[in-house]
């Protein structure tokens, strides 16, 4: 017979509270968040990102949950807005008490929600882009499965070099990406006898003709678009209607499909875009391309499907659901060596049966440095020809 008197009953209580990680881990279904834009600037994209991590759930899931244990996912909006981002990381933190959280996509979202994830040890793992992101203090906290914009910026002034432009002005609202953006554009146009300008607009503003007309002033052979989808669409009908006909070079998630075609094909035509590519030609690709519906998913969706892939894996190799044990045992999975795999109910298996593994995804190796950024990846060219994006090469 047990019996529990007072004191005994504090001892217990105490020990919880000093490990509320091991409790976590071991009681109930493994509970998972993504912070997603569902609306707003990133609504193209937030939508297709939450489905492919619930596929991939509901895959595991199928196949008997991780070490025996079920996944919940939670999916809240960000609205592409920091407080919005902040209200809805508090939620799936508090009251969800979700063991990570995955795929923030703008990097103002990021920067604001980044620290909640730190002090409540809650593991984040994110799509943003800035520099700024990983010089914060998140101590491992912290992956993220985009090229910083130090990578970014670099691959758009060689670009800009190689479509034989000499004057170049960035055009883009105020994020914690742009100063780094047009930082690391310098170097390979300066290098090749060029220059760059950056002209900082109010993304909220109906009308940016007066902006255009100043950058015009200028007479620059290409402007380079560093805005998102709704202030770039203004920004290329005021382009447009000031008779530029120099070269356009934008962010690929800006000057999406969607976007191409709600307008004439004259404002588009000729437009160069850039993005990090997926892994295309993987097998890992070739499932994203199931889940989302289409050949040719967005390189987002693809980074949050490796996402949801590790963190899943993470836990079963740590046999710890917490986000302590996702963020101890993250790389583990993702690089060093080991059973190659792509999905996580192989990996599940594989480490069931004692076995390391190294996980190569949809977005490319998903091998991480100590601050969290990924060592490399391919970037995906395009040009908007007669209304379509066409693809010119993946390098």
């Amino acid at each position: 017979m047990i019996i529990t008197t007072r004191r005994t009953a504090l001892i217990a209580g105490a020990s919880l509270l000093a490990a509320p990680g091991l409790v976590r881990a071991q009681e109930g279904p493994i509970r998972l968040g993504t912070l997603t834009p569902l609306t707003g600037a990133g609504g193209p994209y937030g939508p297709v990102m939450a489905n492919g991590v619930r596929a991939v759930v509901n895959e595991v899931n199928a196949a008997g949950g991780v070490r025996g244990r079920q996944v919940q996912l939670v999916s809240e909006d960000d609205q592409t807005n920091p407080e919005a981002g902040v209200r809805a990381a508090r939620k799936l933190i508090d009251v969800d008490r979700v063991a990570t959280i995955m795929g923030t996509w703008a990097s103002a979202v990021t920067t604001a929600v980044a620290p909640l994830c730190w002090e409540s040890r809650t593991f984040l793992a994110t799509v943003s882009g800035a520099d700024s992101i990983t010089a914060l203090p998140h101590n491992g906290w912290l992956i993220r499965t985009q090229p910083n914009t130090t990578l970014q910026g670099r691959k758009f002034g060689e670009y800009v070099v190689e479509l034989g432009a000499r004057k170049a002005v960035f055009m883009a609202p105020q994020t914690p990406f742009t100063q780094s953006q047009v930082t690391n554009m310098k170097p390979p146009i300066e290098a090749a006898g060029g220059s760059i300008d950056l002209l900082i607009y109010d993304a909220t503003k109906p009308s940016l003709r007066t902006e255009v007309d100043q950058v015009l002033r200028a007479r620059p052979d290409i402007i380079v678009l560093g805005g998102y989808t709704p202030d770039t669409t203004v920004l290329l009908r005021d382009i447009f209607r000031a008779g530029f006909r120099g070269k356009l070079l934008a962010y690929a998630y800006s000057v999406n499909q969607q976007m191409i075609s709600s307008l004439p094909n004259d404002v588009t035509e000729g437009i160069h875009t850039l993005a990090p590519s997926p892994a295309e030609g993987t097998s890992a690709f070739d499932r994203v391309k199931r889940i989302a519906g289409t050949d040719n998913p967005d390189p987002y969706t693809c980074q949050i499907y490796d996402q949801i892939n590790l963190v899943l894996m993470a836990m079963a190799v740590g046999n710890d659901a917490t986000g302590q044990g996702i963020r101890d045992n993250i790389r583990k999975v993702s690089q060093g060596g080991g059973d190659r795999v792509d999905n996580a109910v192989d990996g599940l298996r594989a480490i069931a049966a004692g076995r390391k593994v190294d996980y190569d995804g949809a977005s490319g190796p998903c091998d991480f440095t100590d601050a969290g950024d990924i060592t490399d990846c391919k970037f995906r060219y395009e040009q908007v020809r007669g209304g379509r994006q066409v693809l010119i090469r993946i390098a």
